[in-house]
Formats: C-alpha cells, structure tokens, sequence
C-alpha cells in the first residue's frame, strides 16, 4: 500500500467518523506529531508539508528551502474527545514559539513556528491561544507564530511517519 493510499484510506475513515482536521509546524515535525499522538481523542497523525508554493514537494526540496513549505503534522481528532483549543496547548508546550525560522539546531522556514487553521473557529481559537500566551510572562521574546489558513497537503514518505515511535520499536 503506498503513502498516499494509505493517507486516503485515514482520510476517508475520518471523514466517516466525524473527526475534524488541525495541522501544526512547530520546527522538526517528527517532534510535532510525537506531541500530538500521544494526545487522548487524536485519531491518527502523520507528517508533511504545507505553506508553500511549490507543488508535490519532498524532503530534499524542502530541506533545500525552494519551496517555501514548513514540515507540519496534521492530526485527525475527535471533537467529541477532545476540542480543538486544547490542541494548541499541546502545540505551545513541545517548541519554543519565539525563535524565527528555527528550532533547536534546525534552521529555515521550513521549521517556522505555524498553525494553520481550516475553519474560521480555528482561526479564532488560534488567535486567542496566542494572545493569551503573549500576555502571559511565560516568553521574555515577542511570539512569532504565523496563523494562516492551510493550503494544499503533501505528506511525507513513510520513513518519515511516526518516525520517532519506530525508532523506539527498534531499541
């Protein structure tokens, strides 16, 4: 089964379960989607590439910075578990929000601190999640998270699907 069999299969049982979408760049997103998947009503995650203006991208053309995308997880959730304000509490807590265009050792747009919101009360949830917390004296830096809507999905090989919980399995 290929990649994107595989993700139309997700999407297809999600869209039948009346899960709902969110998709989060936090830096490296085999951390990002870590996060997520251990989250009680997250049904499934996996990782690729959004925001950018090149179409079908891979890993090198985003680590080459040609495409403008930032690596993303994209997690299908239950609603009725787990609402969608929650999510951005879990997006907050696994990076530091304040840095541009960088986590850690990484470096580039493509680790841009994101959310990018599919319905306008994602947006609004989003928005009043960042404002909390650049009120809040948790940063002495000013938060630099886009909110944008989110585009075109290109998710990432297998290799890179839950790529820390394999990485476990085999130690």
């Amino acid at each position: 089964m290929t990649s994107d069999t595989k993700f139309s299969t997700v999407v297809a049982e999600a869209t039948a379960t009346k899960t709902e979408i969110a998709t989060f760049g936090a830096g490296c997103f085999w951390h990002t989607e870590e996060a997520f998947r251990k989250c009680p009503g997250v049904i499934h995650t996996s990782v690729g590439y959004m925001g950018g203006h090149f179409p079908d991208p891979c890993y090198l053309d985003v680590l080459a910075r040609i495409t403008g995308h930032a690596e993303v997880a994209q997690l299908h959730y239950d609603p009725q578990i787990v609402a969608y304000e929650h999510l951005p509490n879990i997006f907050w807590q696994c990076h530091d929000p304040t840095p541009l265009n960088r986590q850690g050792p990484d470096r580039g747009e493509q680790y841009r601190s994101v959310i990018f919101f599919h319905t306008t009360e994602q947006q609004k949830a989003a928005q009043l999640s960042k404002s909390d917390l650049s009120n809040s004296d948790r940063y002495k830096q000013p938060i630099v998270t886009q909110i944008k809507p989110a585009g075109d999905y290109w998710l990432a090989t297998d290799d890179h699907q839950q790529y820390l919980l394999k990485q476990r399995q085999l130690s």
